[in-house]
């Protein structure tokens, strides 16, 4: 495995180490038809123990139609991988008054993968899909599918049945890089490193005769085009990917658009960060309104120096962008990517720790004739979870969910805490 800064969060206990160390080193979707979010209860879904339910979230929830959840753990769930176990996926279901969590997959770290980063998304058969950093053939992780048992074993459901469509041999699969399906079924991820010069691909897995046929469709050359893309890609309506690198450029980050000609795919670089008050090292992917619009987030620099908000507009001959939003130092570092409701607002998370208490945020900017930043919760750290690396999750009544890496109830196998599942209710 590399030396990816945010691997140093994790240490050989278990533990959670706060993100300074990643910010040294680099420099620096659900949509639902609901209201702006205006008074809120935070509440806790599940708070992990680092064994059978695994530990260290540094992913969002995916929901289903009837409302239950599933995510990864990027570590416990067993004694592989050392001793710290190499991490499950998970469902979260709502019985009666309280929330159950079943593991559904545990990860043994060989060829099934291990440590998986990112989360979980529904395909369009059903299952669900995702990637792990490590195990596999090449040991540089899999892309992974997990369909649901056929029957229940007893009095307890079946584990899921876990199929490997692609074993990575060169760069391992991106940090917040969740997967993306175009109307083909074809699946679309990148990888954060490797690829022809190893500063990372963008790649294309399309089914062919009962396997899987797996093209790189671009590879960074650290340079103007941008490197190290740790987060996913989205497509538009005509095909085109989207997706942000958090270095290259002038070291400091991109926004790329990939376009399909007969010829293979071309790279056009929207936007270039400056590590100026437009930020630094996009970890986060997009997301698109209705107009168009690009919508992400900087992990670092800005005006106050804690990352930015960021829209970029359409234009002709080149992208417009605009800071939405700066984060002020101690409740800034904003890793994934934002999600949009259908009027427009956007929600998100950052997980700086000031080391006073405050151990990042879940926010909300509301779209009206200018935006507005609320702060909806902030983490302690301790019990209600700390270091919410993930995503934001809405259900279709406006509840907001989410994970953090660290914190939560359990001290003994994790000595920060393993991680927990929140909720926020307007």
């Amino acid at each position: 495995m590399t030396n990816r800064a945010h691997r140093s969060l994790i240490t050989s206990g278990m533990g959670f180490r706060k993100p300074a160390l990643a910010l040294a080193l680099f420099c620096g979707l659900a949509m639902a038809a609901t209201q702006s979010t205006q008074a809120q209860t935070f509440s806790l879904l599940h708070s992990f123990s680092g064994g059978h339910d695994g530990g260290t979230l540094y992913s969002g929830v995916t929901i289903d139609r009837a409302g239950n959840f599933y995510g990864t753990t990027f570590s416990g769930g067993g004694t592989g991988c050392g001793g710290s176990g190499c991490g499950i996926v998970f469902k979260l279901v709502h019985r009666d008054s309280s929330w159950q969590l079943t593991p559904i997959y545990i990860f043994t770290g060989l060829s099934d993968g291990g440590y998986p980063e990112a989360g979980v998304v529904f395909g369009p058969d059903g299952s669900l899909y995702g990637t792990t950093e490590a195990g596999g053939s090449g040991g540089f992780g899999v892309v992974y599918r997990l369909q649901p048992p056929a029957t229940a074993c007893g009095s307890v459901l079946c584990p899921w049945i876990e199929t490997v469509l692609y074993n990575f041999e060169n760069g391992e699969p991106s940090f917040t890089g969740a997967l993306t399906f175009d109307a083909s079924g074809n699946i679309y991820g990148t990888t954060y490193d490797g690829g022809s010069t190893g500063y990372g691909s963008v790649y294309e897995l399309s089914p062919s005769n009962g396997g899987w046929n797996e093209m790189v469709l671009h590879s960074f050359m650290g340079g103007n085009d941008g490197g190290f893309p740790d987060s996913g890609v989205i497509l538009d309506s005509a095909g085109n990917l989207y997706g942000t690198t958090q270095a290259g450029g002038e070291t400091y980050g991109v926004v790329y658009k990939l376009t399909h000609s007969g010829s293979g795919w071309t790279e056009t670089v929207l936007y270039r960060f400056t590590d100026g008050s437009d930020g630094s090292s996009p970890w986060g992917g997009l997301v698109f309104d209705a107009a168009g619009k690009l919508y992400g987030t900087t992990q670092g620099s800005g005006i106050q120096g804690g990352g930015t908000v960021f829209q970029l507009s359409p234009a002709t001959g080149a992208w417009t962008l605009t800071t939405l939003h700066t984060f002020v130092f101690d409740e800034g570092w904003p890793y994934a990517t934002l999600t949009m409701d259908t009027p427009g607002n956007l929600y998100g998370t950052t997980a700086y720790d000031d080391g006073t208490g405050s151990d990042g945020v879940a926010f909300e900017l509301v779209r009206s004739s200018g935006w507005t930043y609320e702060t909806l919760h902030t983490f302690d750290g301790l019990s209600d979870g700390g270091g919410p690396y993930g995503g934001v999750t809405m259900d279709t009544s406006g509840n907001l969910y989410g994970t953090t890496a660290a914190g939560g109830s359990d001290l003994q196998n994790c000595s920060n805490g393993c991680g927990v599942v929140w909720e926020i209710t307007p």
